[in-house]
């Protein structure tokens, strides 16, 4: 019996010594570092190309702090499109070390028009429509998330 308490304690001493290092990795919240302040967000990452394909589609709301992230593993173009999107969404265009390339703002729900990302890219945020111009959020403003590794 005092064999098993000493493993329970034990087990709960590592369990909370690896929180402060599990807060340090928690993937879902982003902050934008803009002229406007730092402005954070509950986000899902999707990095598969199923999870990246279903994105957002066919959600019917999303909160104005809410937002998903497309890691596509490495920098190269993409293209978003907003079929089967219920929700108009601003679409931030992100390089690997964390930059804001461009923003797309307002993309219509339902439009099958292509949205470019104007170059090579590693990540895209999708937040709520109109967000950005609302906080101030712009091209040249910084992101930091675990996976993102900021330009020295």
């Amino acid at each position: 019996m005092l064999h098993q308490f000493r493993a329970l304690a034990a087990a709960a001493a590592i369990a909370v010594v690896s929180l402060p290092l599990a807060a340090c990795s928690d993937e879902s919240k982003l902050t934008i570092h803009s002229a406007s302040g730092d402005h954070t967000f509950n986000i899902e990452v999707v990095d598969t190309a199923a999870s990246r394909a279903q994105g957002l589609m066919y959600r019917q709301e999303l909160a104005d702090d809410a937002g998903m992230l497309f890691d596509f593993l490495g920098e190269q173009e993409v293209s978003f499109w907003m079929r089967n999107t219920f929700i108009p969404l601003d679409m931030l265009f992100i390089t690997a070390d964390g930059v804001v390339k461009n923003i797309h703002v307002n993309a219509r729900p339902h439009d099958p028009t292509g949205i470019p990302s104007d170059g090579p890219v590693q990540f895209v945020l999708e937040i709520p429509g109109g967000r950005s111009v609302e906080l101030g959020i712009e091209a040249g403003d910084t992101v930091t998330h675990p996976r993102i590794t900021a330009a020295d």
